[in-house]
């Protein structure tokens, strides 16, 4: 299952990563946000012990939001060493956002 990343674990468990990180901003009332996300849980499991999957709730978490100007949901940034290496904006389907994880590894 994808992790829930907030504003106070996000150093921890998305900076501090030795692991490549796939993290998903959704909001509840985004209607592309929920076709994807079933999409990231797959992913979860995916690459349940090689990489970090996680979901930021950008109405709850509005600083991480803001640090990485997120304007569109649904939005996937991707992570590398605590940096942002790549990034999709809008629904895609799985093998995009697979190709692009898979390169991290």
């Amino acid at each position: 299952m994808a992790l829930e990343i907030t504003d106070a674990n996000f150093e921890e468990l998305v900076a501090k990563s030795d692991k490549p990180v796939l993290l998903d901003f959704w909001a509840e009332w985004c209607g592309p946000c929920r076709m994807v996300g079933p999409v990231v849980e797959e992913l979860s499991k995916d690459y349940a012990d090689r990489a970090v999957v996680g979901k930021v709730d950008v109405d709850a978490n509005s600083n991480i939001s803001s640090m990485f100007g997120i304007r569109n949901i649904p939005t996937i940034l991707f992570f590398k060493n605590g940096e942002v290496v790549d990034k999709q904006v809008g629904a895609v389907p799985k093998a995009v956002l697979d190709a692009k994880l898979k390169a991290l590894l």
